[in-house]
C-alpha cells in the first residue's frame, strides 16, 4: 500500500507534485451511463483553485481540468477515468533557499526521514495542490449523488479563530454559502471574518478554522459494520485533508456535556415512516446511515508557511532562523470548502455502491 489511493468499489488514485508538470487523478470503478463534462468538474475546480480573493494565495492557476478517458458521447463508459490539469505557474526558484531547511510544521521533516529525500519545491505531494485531483475526482460523485439519488452535499465556513457562524446548518443553501468571499453564509459573521483574515495577512501570520458539513437525503443503510463504518471512513477522508486537526460527527465533544436521557435520539412515526425527533447521532448508528442528516465538522490549523521568525534547523542539524516567503493562504479555509465537499462525495458514493453489491434477495 502506497497511500495515493482511496476507496474501495469507487476509487481514486491522485499523482502530481506542487510544482511539477501536472495533477491528475484515475478514478476506477465508476458505473457507466453518468453524465459528465469537463465543464461540470471545472465548476467545482473553480472554488478551489488558488487567486480568488484577497484572503487567498495569489498564485494565478487556471486548473483548467482535461477529461483524457473512461468518456463516451458525454458519458462514463464504466472503465478508468483519467482527469489532468497542467501546471503553468509553477516557481520553484522560491524554494532555492530552503533546500536544506526544515520548515516548522511542514512535512520537510518526516518526509526525510521517510524516504531519505524530499521535494523541496513546494512540498511535492505533501502540498494541499494534490488536493485539486480529489476534488476533480469528487466533482464526478457529486453530480451522480445529486442528479440520481437527490444527495446533496454543503459544506461552509462556520469559524474562522474565535469568530463562529450563528446560523442553523439545516437552513443553509449553496447560493448563502457563495455569497462572500469566506464562504460563511452568516453575513454578518462572514465580513467579520474577512476583515480579520486580512489582518492577519498584513501581519505576516496566519489563522484556522472549521468547516462544517452537511449531507442530506441519505438512505438509511449505507456503511458497513465495525472498521468500515461510514462515520469512521468519513472521519479518515477529512483526516487526509492537508492542514486537517479535528474531526466530529453529530454532537461530537459537545455530547460529553449531556446525559443519555438528552443526548438519545428518540424515534416516533411520521406518514407511515420511521424518523427520529433528533439527530444527535449526526445521521449515523453504529456507522450506518439512519436517513437523518449526516454532519459534521472538520477543524483546519493555521497555514503553516507565515513570514514572521522562527526558530527551526537545518539538514546538518544547526539551528537557524527562517522567514519564509512565497504566495500562500493566510486562511486555507475558503478553499478548503469544497475539498470537504468531494471527499464527503467520494465516501457516500464508494459506500452506495457497497451497499448496491449486497443487496439483500
Amino acid at each position: 500500500m502506497t497511500g495515493n489511493s482511496f476507496g474501495t468499489l469507487f476509487k481514486i488514485t491522485t499523482c502530481g507534485e506542487s510544482h511539477g508538470g501536472a495533477v491528475g487523478v484515475i478514478v476506477d470503478g465508476c458505473p457507466s451511463g453518468i453524465a459528465i463534462s469537463e465543464q461540470d468538474i471545472q465548476i467545482e475546480l473553480d472554488r478551489r483553485k488558488p487567486g480568488q480573493s484577497s484572503i487567498t494565495s495569489p498564485r494565478h492557476e487556471s486548473d483548467s481540468v482535461h477529461l483524457l478517458s473512461g468518456i463516451f458521447e458525454g458519458k462514463t463508459t464504466g472503465t478508468p477515468i483519467l482527469l489532468l490539469a497542467y501546471n503553468t505557474d509553477m516557481r520553484p526558484e522560491e524554494y532555492e533557499t530552503l533546500k536544506n531547511i526544515y520548515r516548522p510544521s511542514h512535512a520537510d521533516f518526516t518526509y526525510q526521514m521517510k524516504y531519505g529525500r524530499r521535494d523541496v519545491y513546494g512540498s511535492g505531494r505533501a502540498s494541499a495542490r494534490e488536493t485539486l485531483a480529489r476534488v476533480a475526482a469528487g466533482a464526478i460523485a457529486k453530480k451522480f449523488l445529486n442528479q440520481s439519488l437527490n444527495i446533496e452535499i454543503i459544506s461552509y465556513v462556520e469559524q474562522v479563530g474565535e469568530l463562529r457562524a450563528q446560523i442553523d446548518h439545516t437552513t443553509v443553501t449553496p447560493v448563502s454559502i457563495e455569497s462572500n468571499s469566506i464562504r460563511c453564509p452568516d453575513l454578518d459573521i462572514a465580513n467579520q471574518m474577512i476583515r480579520l483574515i486580512e489582518t492577519i495577512k498584513n501581519e505576516g501570520d496566519s489563522i484556522g478554522g472549521v468547516i462544517k458539513c452537511v449531507i442530506r437525503n441519505v438512505m438509511p443503510g449505507l456503511g458497513e459494520p465495525v472498521f468500515d463504518k461510514l462515520s469512521a471512513d468519513l472521519g479518515k477522508a477529512m483526516l487526509s485533508i492537508n492542514a486537517v486537526k479535528g474531526f466530529e460527527i453529530g454532537s461530537g465533544f459537545s455530547g460529553v456535556h449531556l446525559r443519555g436521557s438528552q443526548h438519545n435520539d428518540a424515534m416516533a412515526i411520521k406518514n407511515g415512516q420511521p424518523i427520529f425527533t433528533t439527530n444527535h447521532a449526526g445521521g449515523t448508528l453504529g456507522g450506518i446511515s439512519t436517513g437523518e442528516d449526516i454532519y459534521f465538522r472538520v477543524a483546519f490549523k493555521p497555514v503553516s508557511t507565515i513570514r514572521k521568525q522562527q526558530k527551526t534547523i537545518n539538514l546538518q542539524n544547526e539551528e537557524v532562523i527562517l522567514e519564509a516567503e512565497g504566495r500562500h493562504d493566510p486562511c486555507v479555509l475558503p478553499r478548503a470548502v469544497p475539498i470537504v465537499d468531494a471527499m464527503a462525495a467520494l465516501v457516500i458514493m464508494d459506500h452506495y455502491l457497497r451497499h448496491q453489491a449486497r443487496q439483500r434477495v
